[in-house]
């Protein structure tokens, strides 16, 4: 017999609201029948892009991530505006970020990245028979592309050169797509 261990809100406050996400605090019932307090992040949803060069490289980016105080190397992504789909994001960040456009893209999966704290769903699709156009990128975002061959950015993923998990597991993604 499964044991139900959904937690049921019994009330919620939004503690902040911004240009990105929400804050909230809720009181839930455990499956105890106990009480407690939950904090997480209503977040829209992004999606991530594995960018295929006909060169075979992989597309990856390079950029400061203010929140944790570094720069990162990781594959394309960006949040979705509200009623866009995944795809429409996953090719509009394309361009945003890299300056191309996909006339393949396939969808591999959903990651949640952050279950403990955030509801944000992440969309990742592979993009393949790139066109070069120009980058579009936002007024405040900086970014650099590098392009690699998979086994340099598996590499860097075991010698911590790569952290961000999204890029982790896309690699991972098509890592099984090149064995099947």
């Amino acid at each position: 017999m499964t044991v139900d261990l959904t937690e049921k809100e019994l009330s919620s406050k939004q503690l902040f609201s911004g240009r990105l996400l929400e804050v909230y605090i809720d009181k839930v019932l455990l499956p105890n029948g106990e009480t407690s307090t939950r904090e997480w992040i209503d977040h829209p949803g992004a999606a991530c892009i594995i960018p295929i060069f006909p060169n075979g490289k992989l597309g990856l980016i390079r950029q400061y991530r203010y929140a944790a105080k570094n720069e990162f190397i990781e594959f394309p992504a960006g949040k979705l505006d509200k009623g866009e789909s995944p795809e429409s994001c996953a090719k509009r960040e394309l361009e945003e970020e890299i300056g191309y456009t996909t006339k393949t893209l396939t969808f591999l999966t959903n990651i949640h990245p952050a279950i403990g704290f955030c509801n944000e769903k992440m969309w990742i699709y592979l993009a393949e028979n790139l066109t070069k156009t120009s980058e579009k990128k936002d007024e405040d975002e900086f970014l650099e592309l590098i392009q690699t061959t998979p086994e340099k950015a598996i590499k860097m993923v075991k010698n911590g050169e790569i952290t961000d998990v999204k890029t982790v597991i896309g690699l991972l993604w098509f890592c099984f797509l090149e064995k099947n």
